[in-house]
């Protein structure tokens, strides 16, 4: 697998339009509210890659995703929905 298909996790979750920073990002992913592959991180530089399940618990909802690409930028929702599959519903029906 080629380097450039890894990507920060605090970058990521900023390109994919989690958190409106890349700081909240980071201070997210630092405080233990993500998951990489059920894996409690507490580092804004893990790297993350395409297939790589993400958890994270938000102020009032938990979103699961699958990472289908790093990003390049910060764009339009339409092209940050490009970066991941939304496994949140399917996650809260197995419940």
């Amino acid at each position: 697998m080629a380097a450039d298909e890894r990507q920060r996790i605090d970058k990521w979750l900023f390109f994919a339009r989690v958190v409106k920073s890349r700081s909240l990002a980071a201070k997210l992913a630092q405080s233990g509210r993500v998951r990489v592959n059920r894996e409690k991180i507490d580092q804004a530089s893990q790297l993350v890659r395409p297939g790589d399940v993400l958890t994270i618990t938000l102020d009032r909802r938990i979103l699961v995703y699958r990472v289908l690409s790093p990003g390049l930028r910060r764009g339009p929702a339409e092209e940050a929905r490009t970066l991941y599959e939304d496994l949140t519903s399917r996650a809260e029906a197995g419940n």
